[in-house]
């Protein structure tokens, strides 16, 4: 019997971050490993902790191989985040989920003609609140990153009352704040 390999369309990278105030943030961030295929994925994805089981402080990001996650990779510079904050009361019935569909439909090309100007995504597990985003690489283009939001809110199957933002990275280094001012905010409100 011969065991078939599914590749996908692009080579994956996992990282992990363990936030550790001794160190800098780039000697947190450790490669797990690359992978292309269908089963390479869920080889990896079966045996690493869930996002619930993460604790508080540690972040996974998976880009396309060649894209470090960080703002400042010359790919994610002129980009910016869909950010999907997921409610401390339903942490545990909504954290595991948004994570796997956003990666299932990131590395199977859910995102219509719009897959190459994805980069990656990110899970941050934070006290206060959990975070997971999905990184884009041209914050100015307004249709397609509204185009992307929309199937991103339905793939998460987001309703409606759940509004999610898209923030432009070079805000951040600008901020006075923990928040910055959203380029795009989901869904619309009517004008």
């Amino acid at each position: 019997m011969l065991n078939k390999i599914h590749p996908l369309q692009n080579r994956w990278g996992l990282w992990y971050l363990k936030a550790d105030r001794q160190k800098n943030w780039e000697e947190c961030l450790r490669l797990v490993t690359v992978f292309e295929s269908v089963e390479d994925f869920w080889a990896l994805y079966n045996n690493i902790q869930s996002a619930s089981g993460l604790n508080y402080g540690s972040d996974y990001y998976l880009f396309k191989e060649g894209i470090k996650p960080m703002w400042e990779d010359e790919i994610n510079v002129k980009g910016g985040r869909w950010l999907v904050v997921v409610d401390k009361q339903k942490r545990s019935q909504l954290l595991d989920r948004y994570w796997l569909e956003l990666v299932l439909a990131m590395i199977g090309e859910q995102f219509e003609d719009y897959g190459d100007h994805i980069c990656g995504a990110v899970l941050n597990v934070r006290q206060k609140g959990d975070k997971v985003s999905l990184w884009t690489r041209d914050s100015m283009n307004d249709k397609v990153n509204t185009r992307i939001g929309e199937i991103l809110k339905t793939k998460l199957d987001i309703p409606d009352t759940e509004p999610i933002r898209y923030e432009v990275h070079k805000d951040y280094s600008s901020r006075t704040g923990s928040m910055v001012k959203p380029r795009i905010v989901l869904p619309q409100k009517e004008r």
